[in-house]
């Protein structure tokens, strides 16, 4: 069974839950945790719920084409009505092979899943959870699932990688933006690992030497979350991106603290919308 922070989440977020790491990640979490789970498959769905499903605990199941604006709509509706504390942005898709040899409407399709859906669900939720958090006096999570091809151009594999890598940033821009609110954010940069994901791509990343287990990649971001920014999955493959992750966490930190302090000096006219986190911020200090 596994065992991480002493943080507990009252309802997880989690998409692309019918298998793979997302599946992983609902069986991670403790039977304490309930579950909103979101995937295109509502068969494999409703059998990861039936798997898991305990007295008392609340799984709820969505279908949901996390391509399109309607399915990522019903999802965020849905989890407004169900307050989510815990968001897992874990749905993802990629093609193998040239750019100019895929039709437009699958590299769409990708930045669509992996780029549009987590800023878009992220954006909707996030000022709930914090408020939530805040009430409560408790700590929400987020997590962004990223792969470690972020770290660096991959031929054949590039509106993937490019996706991934607005994935890393986007998650360890709002980790900075975000320090000293009740959330921990999290960038997940999982290596090969033993999923259908690989087959849908075009190659068997599955049997790639040491491929990942996904309940091992689940389990590690559950105990990094809090602890750490960014988590490339599997000690060997910390070992070798920790030359890349650690100057990115200095310069994330002095970049924020630097337009952190332009931003105390803008008028308030010139900032984002007032349902923005400065304005939040204006509010509880009673400006």
């Amino acid at each position: 069974m596994f065992r991480g922070r002493t943080t507990t989440y009252r309802m997880a977020l989690v998409t692309g839950a019918s298998s793979g790491i997302g599946a992983a990640f609902a069986e991670a979490l403790p039977a304490s945790t309930g579950l909103l789970l979101v995937a295109r498959d509502s068969g494999r769905l409703d059998q990861v719920s039936a798997r898991l499903a305990t007295a008392g605990r609340t799984i709820a199941t969505l279908p949901a084409d996390l391509t399109t604006d309607e399915g990522r709509e019903a999802v965020i509706e849905r989890a407004r009505e169900i307050g989510v504390d815990l968001l897992v942005n874990n749905a993802g898709r990629g093609r193998l092979g040239r750019l100019l040899d895929q039709e437009a409407r699958d590299a769409r399709a990708t930045v669509e899943l992996n780029v549009v859906t987590p800023l878009v669900l992220t954006r909707a939720l996030l000022p709930g959870m914090l408020e939530q958090a805040r009430t409560e006096d408790r700590r929400a999570g987020l997590i962004i699932v990223s792969s470690s091809t972020a770290f660096a151009p991959v031929p054949y594999f590039a509106t993937y990688a490019a996706s991934k890598a607005f994935d890393l940033v986007l998650a360890e821009s709002l980790a900075e933006e975000l320090r000293g609110e009740p959330i921990d954010v999290l960038a997940l940069c999982p290596g090969a690992t033993r999923t259908e994901f690989g087959r849908r791509a075009g190659f068997a990343l599955e049997s790639f030497p040491g491929a990942a287990d996904p309940r091992t990649v689940a389990e590690e971001a559950l105990r990094a979350l809090g602890r750490h920014t960014v988590l490339v999955s599997g000690r060997l493959r910390r070992a070798a991106y920790a030359p890349l992750t650690l100057p990115r966490a200095l310069a994330a930190r002095g970049l924020g603290l630097a337009i952190g302090l332009l931003d105390r000096f803008q008028p308030p006219e010139d900032r984002f919308g007032d349902d923005g986190p400065t304005a939040a911020a204006r509010r509880r200090e009673g400006s």
